[in-house]
């Protein structure tokens, strides 16, 4: 058995009494709602499903879904504070992928009023890229309990491993382009990482000016510890950090000036707001 999958299609490994065979038949993703869009590129109607992976010396839980950040939409929730012209009466709502000077922006926390956004904060995920393919692994362990899986998957040597500093450069590199943004707007953008993720990243990078967090940066860096809570993992807010745009650039030394209007912004997350936005916060699947 492989004692290396954490959690699977969001259900962890040691769940007493997991249906596994009809977890892998049904391919959900709770924390998306919907079916898992992590797809074997051979196979691509089959989701990968792999949320959690034990990695290195200490036994880690590494995240390496961004989706896994969304449990209880929690990160959404505390990113609320940041909407700093929202009003007891206004809407929430949760706007997905939204096109920027500098880049795409994963998520939108928007405070709206008689259909008009008021307010908003970018939310960015990222959690750890792998090499390699952690497949091997997710098929060992299904056979371990009891899910027919192909011999010849059990049976590779395909190592997977972290790719810690990619990640962290590409992260640190497409923050820069987008910070600028929501800098000339007098917006907030909020990346949501894993601690360990961060951790690695203050050791590698020149992150020592990034300060407690205060309301008026326009980056936040929101850091998550993944606990363990009996037989499940639960996120849990570890650590706010605040920059920026010039306290980014010193990271890397680059340059952009992605500039965009507040109204042009603001008319594209209007166009994007309906009832079917609204930010409903609830239990996971």
């Amino acid at each position: 058995m492989s004692d290396r999958i954490l959690e699977l299609f969001g259900t962890p490994a040691g769940q007493p009494g997991a249906k596994w065979a009809a977890i892998v038949t049904a391919q959900e993703c709770p924390f998306l709602r919907r079916s898992c869009i992590k797809v074997r590129k051979s196979q691509p109607e089959i989701s990968i499903g792999t949320c959690t992976v034990e990695y290195g010396t200490a036994n880690e839980p590494i995240l390496i879904c961004p989706y896994r950040l969304l449990e209880r939409q929690q990160v959404f929730t505390d990113c609320l504070h940041l909407l700093t012209l929202h009003e007891p009466g206004n809407e929430i709502h949760l706007v997905s992928e939204l096109a920027i000077p500098g880049g795409s922006v994963d998520y939108f926390v928007v405070s709206a009023r008689d259909g008009k956004v008021v307010d908003f904060v970018g939310i960015e995920l990222q959690t750890l890229d792998t090499t390699g393919t952690v497949w091997p692994e997710r098929q060992r362990f299904l056979h371990a309990m009891g899910v027919p899986t192909d011999q010849r998957d059990r049976d590779s040597k395909k190592p997977y491993g972290m790719n810690w500093k990619m990640t962290a450069k590409t992260i640190l590199v497409q923050l820069h382009h987008k910070i600028e943004t929501f800098e000339h707007v007098n917006k907030r953008l909020v990346l949501i990482i894993q601690d360990r993720l961060l951790s690695y990243m203050q050791g590698e990078f020149s992150l020592a000016h990034l300060r407690a967090a205060r309301l008026g940066d326009s980056l936040h860096i929101h850091a998550y510890a993944l606990a363990k809570s009996s037989q499940n993992w639960r996120l849990r807010l570890d650590s706010r950090l605040s920059t920026d745009a010039a306290g980014l650039a010193k990271c890397l030394g680059l340059q952009a000036s992605p500039q965009v209007e507040l109204q042009e912004m603001l008319d594209m997350l209007t166009q994007k707001i309906s009832g079917d936005t609204l930010l409903t916060i609830g239990p996971s699947a």
